[in-house]
């Protein structure tokens, strides 16, 4: 059985699946709203097990350490999806579980989500399931030149091999070891967008403004809001496949669909959804300091059955991935110069609490706010510069 959510007031305990940053930023809203936390990680310097009242060192299917979280926890989410969708319906046998394992397990298969997406009545990428030879032999010409996907365990651009011949395809899908994969064809990308959404366990749904995301090697680089080169018309069609999504699904929480904008092929532009993330996102971190409520604190009132309010965005802003290349120049480790970039207005640095730098890890993020848009972006290109990051 499942139990239901029912409201939960501060002072209950809140847990959480996973110890990265998402965890760590789901617990400082959890503890400024007055709840206490525990954390299930295997880590022990986990960035959220860090911070929280409750470590719990255990490996995401350990019987003892599910038994723990359990006990210590009045409700249970997760801080991304690669843990084990079955560990989540163990944990809804005892506690509220919000995401549900089901849900989760949707989002952790590039195939389930591309058949979900159909089933909500939202446009993707043409694409095929790729599990046998006999499937790789029949993959439609049309496809080509497309994107070999890892069906599980991908994310930030890894498992994921660009082809343009049948026989760039047959050598990717050797090269990923013949594991289950999805190949979806190449279209003309105009940009690239993702939707916020939070659904309460009584199909409420709140939204936060259509965000604007540039990915570099297949890492999100920059986001800004409000997303300068989308209309209000195809603005509102993002925010209502997000919400049919995540209806078609049940979901409760916090729920992340990310959108490409392609060229129709008569001048203008599709949407369609590329994939999302049941958890909040880093393309929302901005949300912290340009918003009334922050994805984080929607995630709390998600799980604990609290009222959900539709976020307001206060100021227009920029938010900037730092990544740990930021930490080595010339092949010397430095501490970038944080002086300097906290001396612009409107600067909110976010550091990760990760012990070590290495390049291509996130360890924190900053965000800039401003009055106009075009302040923001001003001042973002002068962090940009100031820390050696490209332009955008």
């Amino acid at each position: 059985m499942t139990h239901p959510i029912r409201p939960l007031q501060p002072g209950a305990t809140l847990g959480v699946m996973g110890g990265g940053q998402l965890g760590r930023m789901f617990v400082h809203a959890a503890q400024a709203m007055g709840y206490r936390t525990a954390v299930l990680d295997p880590d022990p310097a986990s960035p959220a097990g860090l911070v929280s009242h409750l470590h719990i060192q255990a490996d995401y299917l350990d019987p003892a350490g599910l038994q723990q979280l359990a006990e210590a926890a009045e409700a249970i989410t997760t801080e991304f999806e690669n843990v084990p969708a079955q560990a989540l319906r163990t944990l809804a046998e005892r506690r509220p579980v919000a995401p549900a394992g089901d849900a989760v397990a949707i989002c952790q298969d590039r195939a389930a989500e591309k058949a979900h997406f159909g089933a909500s009545g939202v446009p993707c990428a043409p694409h095929a399931v790729i599990e046998t030879a006999e499937q790789l032999a029949a993959v439609s010409p049309e496809l080509l030149p497309g994107i070999l996907k890892t069906a599980r365990m991908g994310y930030d651009g890894k498992g994921q091999v660009r082809v343009a011949t049948p026989a760039e395809l047959a050598a990717a899908w050797a090269e990923l070891k013949q594991v289950p994969c999805v190949l979806e064809k190449r279209l003309a990308l105009q940009r690239e967008l993702s939707v916020i959404v939070a659904r309460g366990a009584d199909g409420q749904i709140v939204h936060f403004p259509v965000q604007q995301n540039l990915h570099r090697d297949g890492i999100l680089a920059v986001t800004q809001v409000p997303a300068p080169e989308v209309d209000a018309a195809l603005a509102a069609q993002a925010v209502e496949r997000a919400g049919l999504i995540a209806a078609e699904m049940g979901y409760v929480g916090v729920l992340c669909v990310e959108f490409f904008v392609v060229d129709d092929g008569q001048g203008g532009s599709a949407l369609v959804a590329n994939e999302m993330a049941p958890r909040p996102h880093n393309s929302g971190h901005y949300t912290i300091d340009a918003c009334d409520v922050s994805q984080f604190e929607l995630q709390v009132r998600c799980m604990a059955g609290l009222p959900l309010v539709m976020p307001r965005l206060h100021s227009p802003t920029v938010m900037l991935n730092l990544l740990g290349d930021l930490w080595f120049a010339d092949g010397q480790e430095r501490t970038p110069p944080w002086d300097r970039v906290l001396d612009l207005p409107g600067v909110h640095l976010h550091l990760y609490g990760k012990t070590s730098a290495r390049p291509g890890r996130k360890m924190g993020h900053l965000t800039v706010t401003a009055a106009t848009p075009e302040a923001a972006t001003a001042t973002a290109l002068q962090v940009c510069a100031l820390l050696g990051l490209p332009a955008f």
